[in-house]
Order: C-alpha cells, then sequence, then structure tokens
C-alpha cells in the first residue's frame, strides 16, 4: 500500500488533532486508515461495515457505480464467455490464467479429489429426509476436517493448496448427494471422465437403472451460473469466512461458516425468492401482473419485486447481462417460453427496464432474478439453488482464506458503540 497523502481529524473542543494516513489502492476509492485514532482512545462506528476496508486484497475488483466486476484484472463479462469455471478457479487461486500444461494439471488434480470418504455418507444417515440441503450441506462440509485432517497445516502453502483443491472437487459431489438423500435415491459417484459442471449434472440427476446423458444446454448454463457466482469481493459470507480464519481455524470450519452465512434469504437465497415472488404472483395476465407493480411502488405495501437491484451496484449488474443471455439461450432450447411463471418473468423484466419508476431507482434485474429462472428451467427444486450457489462460490471463499492465511493472521475484533446500562453495584440482599 502506498501513503499518497494525509487527512487530520480535529476533534471540537479538544487540542487532540490526528494525522490519518490515505492510502492509494491500484484502481478504486482511497482508504483513511483509522488506526491511529485507537491511541487516542477513539474508533469508528459503521454499522455493516460499508464505509470500512477490513482487508487489503487482490483478488476481486468492483465499481458499482460504473457495473464493473473484475476477477485478478479480468471483467466477468470476458470470463464467462471465453473462460470456464474451472480456469477461473486457477485464476483467483493464483492470481494469473494457466497455460496450456498448467491447466491441465490443475484440472486433473481437481477430478482425482471428487471423491469422499466412504464414511461420509453415514452423516446423512443422521438428517431427517426433509431437511433443508443447505442444512446438511453446512454439517457435512464442517465435518470434512475429521476425514482429511492429514493436510491442515495453515501455514503451508501445499498444505492450503490441497484443501482448496478438496474443497473446490468435493462440494459438488456434496451437494448432490444431499439432493439425493432428500429424493431417497442412492448416491450417485462423481464420473472423472465428466467436466465440473456436466459431473455435478449427472451426480444429481443420473439413477443406477437407466443410462443418462448430461443435457448439454444445461451444463453450458450451469457452467456460466458457476462462474458468475465464484466471488464478489468482501460480501458476508466471504467476509465470515475471512473472519473465522482468522482465529486459525482449519479451511473445512471456515468454509461451513461462510455456507452458513450465505444461507441467508438476504444473501445467497435470493434467487430462491424470486420464484417465490412468481409463486405469489400466479397469474400471468396483464391485469394481475400490473397489480402486484403497482403493490411494489406502494411505500404501505410490504410486497417487493425480487431480484431487482443490487446493494452494491448502482447501474445494471454486469453479470445479469451475461446471465440474461443465457437464460434467453435455455428457454428457447428447452422450449420453456411458454410457462406462466416465466411470461410472468419476463413481463417484469421489460417492466423494470421501461417503468419510469423502477429506472429512476436503478432497480434493474439482478444476476438472481435470471439465475433462478434458468434453475427452475432445468428442473433443479428451489431448495438446491443457495446450495449450487454455494458450490459455485467455495473457490472465492477459499482463495480469500488463502489470501488472508499467507499475508499473516490478525485476529478479527469488531468494535461496538455500547448504548447500554452504565455501571451499577449488585443489590444487598
Amino acid at each position: 500500500m502506498l501513503v499518497t497523502r494525509t487527512a487530520r481529524l480535529v476533534i471540537d473542543d479538544s487540542e487532540v488533532s490526528i494525522e490519518l494516513p490515505i492510502y492509494s489502492p491500484s484502481i478504486g476509492q482511497d482508504v483513511i486508515d483509522v488506526r491511529p485514532l485507537t491511541a487516542e482512545g477513539i474508533f469508528t462506528y459503521d454499522p455493516g461495515f460499508v464505509s470500512t476496508a477490513a482487508c487489503e486484497s487482490s483478488i476481486t475488483f468492483i465499481d458499482g457505480d460504473r457495473g464493473i466486476l473484475m476477477h485478478r484484472g479480468y471483467p466477468i463479462e470476458q470470463l464467462a464467455r471465453h473462460s470456464s469455471y474451472v480456469e477461473l478457479c486457477y485464476l483467483l487461486l493464483f492470481g494469473e490464467l494457466p497455460n496450456s500444461s498448467q491447466y491441465t494439471e490443475f484440472d486433473a488434480r481437481v477430478r482425482n479429489h471428487t471423491l469422499v470418504h466412504a464414511q461420509i455418507a453415514n452423516f446423512f444417515q443422521g438428517f431427517r429426509r426433509d431437511a433443508h440441503p443447505m442444512a446438511i450441506l453446512c454439517g457435512v462440509v464442517g465435518g470434512l476436517s475429521a476425514f482429511y485432517h492429514d493436510h491442515t497445516d495453515n501455514s503451508d502453502p501445499e498444505d492450503r493448496l490441497i484443501s482448496a483443491v478438496r474443497l473446490v472437487a468435493k462440494m459438488p459431489t456434496i451437494a448432490a448427494m444431499s439432493y439425493k438423500y432428500a429424493l431417497g435415491q442412492p448416491f450417485r459417484p462423481p464420473r472423472n471422465d465428466l467436466k465440473y459442471a456436466e459431473n455435478f449434472l449427472y451426480m444429481m440427476f443420473s439413477t443406477p437403472c437407466e443410462s443418462y446423458e448430461v443435457n448439454p444446454v444445461y451444463s453450458k448454463a450451469l457452467e456460466r451460473i458457476l462462474m458468475l457466482h465464484a466471488d464478489h469481493e468482501q460480501n458476508a459470507s466471504t467476509s465470515t469466512v475471512r473472519l473465522a480464519g482468522s482465529t486459525g481455524a482449519n479451511p473445512f470450519a471456515c468454509i461451513s461458516a461462510g455456507i452458513a452465512a450465505l444461507w441467508g434469504p438476504a444473501h445467497g437465497g435470493a434467487n430462491e425468492a424470486v420464484l417465490n415472488m412468481l409463486d405469489e404472483i400466479g397469474d400471468d395476465s396483464e391485469e394481475n401482473i400490473q397489480r402486484f407493480i403497482d403493490r411494489a411502488k406502494d411505500r404501505n405495501d410490504p410486497f417487493r419485486l425480487m431480484g431487482f437491484g443490487h446493494r452494491v451496484y448502482n447501474s445494471f449488474d454486469p453479470r445479469a447481462r451475461v446471465m440474461k443471455e443465457t437464460c434467453d439461450e435455455v428457454l428457447a432450447e428447452l422450449g420453456k417460453a411458454d410457462d406462466p411463471k416465466l411470461r410472468i418473468a419476463k413481463r417484469l423484466e421489460q417492466i423494470a427496464l421501461e417503468d419510469e419508476y423502477f429506472v429512476q431507482r436503478k432497480l434493474y434485474p439482478n444476476v438472481d432474478f435470471y439465475s433462478g429462472i434458468i434453475l427452475r428451467a432445468m428442473g433443479i427444486p428451489t431448495n438446491m439453488f443457495t446450495v449450487i450457489f454455494a458450490v459455485s462460490r467455495t473457490i472465492g471463499w477459499i482463495a480469500h482464506w488463502n489470501e488472508m492465511v499467507a499475508g499473516g493472521l490478525k485476529i478479527g475484533r469488531p468494535r461496538q458503540l455500547y448504548s447500554g446500562e452504565k455501571r451499577r453495584d449488585y443489590p444487598a440482599r
């Protein structure tokens, strides 16, 4: 970090004047280092950490005002159209795109770790058949450290890489197992002759009683979904992984913590909420859709259009552009354009892009709006949506964990603005 200039904080009615360094990033907004405040008995107040940089990172850059998302300097639109999920994993972990031999070696390494220990299947017997797959995923991933504790020395770069590869490789297997368990179907072992997204679909939808061929339209769409959700800077779940990792916890426990944070409907459950909204609207008649649009505009009505707008992006979500193309391709290929729920979604999209109310408020369709529609068209149940998000985001989580550990651990310890009772003595009895 380069100190480019300083800011001076002068406290009213006091002779205290504090000099604060200002750092300039490679791109983005300058950052004021507020650490000198603590020497004066002062610290900052920033609920939600919306104005605080808690770390330095070189993995992902977002400019919400201009609708920019880049991984290691590469725009997400270019990566999604020309790269692959496994290549993106390499980029996030190592900082550069692999050459041909590096890609082949890394891809083989991931494929060779797709199997999970046979005794992990016993874990599933402890869950009810109607358990949410995110509950299963959170528990099983956290338990991986009981099976793969041979390479959990966080100070060893090779151990960190082995753990990273294991997590990326095994997440689709565990996710597919959680789906099969709910159906009462036997688990399907991975096939290392298939590509990453193809293998995931095979483990989810194949059965022992008949042959199964992966639909290339499905695998292309799922590949895009995985890539577009792979990392998104210091979001709630990534920050959770970093905070857990700052204690020196093993990587499996840290990723399990990230899964728990992702489970929240305000984070990873957004695309599931889109489908619930479409179900609530129900009737695809123009009159009914307009009625819900009017409700969304009414401040006193609790109904909200899900999948529109974004906390970070004040313009069009760059991932949504690619996801919209994929959505149109999937619906056209599968002949599902006449599905009433999908007709509602397309009409909502049109209104949001044309209606002045939504345009002024920059409530554009976001990546969750389109990904939910695609997954529904592919026949994936809504309770698996966030699971797929977790599979995708694992590489982002582990890349940030690795970056943090490699840079030296400093345990996270946020401060608070105390508003409780002042000191009082326990009453005599």
